[in-house]
């Protein structure tokens, strides 16, 4: 699901020019601390900004030696982590969202797309 949702992404320019498909950094919580996502990121290079799982430190520590060492971490950019999390929480105000009513993926993501539009046209009516 991870590396389907990175295919999908699109970062707009600042001026002309197509959007960029590769960010410089991904914030996320533990549960994106798997090596398969931490492998796709290292070979898309970039930067993963994910704590590392309190049993997958225990698992590495047991291996020793062959553990290996932990893997980067930047405890000062995981704190602008909840601007995203607030975003997701404002997104869930939206009871079919937040309960994912929806049986088909287009339709869930057509609810969220409609959701984000309403948001965007709500702060345009706010700014004089």
């Amino acid at each position: 699901m991870f590396p389907h949702l990175m295919a999908h992404l699109s970062i707009a320019r600042a001026g002309p020019g197509r959007p960029r498909t590769r960010p410089e950094r991904l914030r996320a919580d533990k549960a994106y601390s798997s090596r398969a996502i931490r492998r796709h990121l290292r070979e898309r290079r970039i930067v993963a900004v994910i704590p590392e799982p309190a049993d997958q430190q225990g698992h590495r520590k047991r291996r020793g030696a062959r553990g290996g060492r932990p893997p980067a971490f930047d405890r000062a950019d995981y704190r602008n982590r909840n601007v995203v999390e607030r975003g997701f929480c404002h997104v869930k105000q939206w009871r079919g969202l937040a309960t994912r009513y929806d049986k088909l993926a287009l339709t869930f993501r057509g609810g969220a797309v409609l959701k984000a539009i309403v948001t965007w046209l709500r702060a345009l009516g706010d700014t004089p």
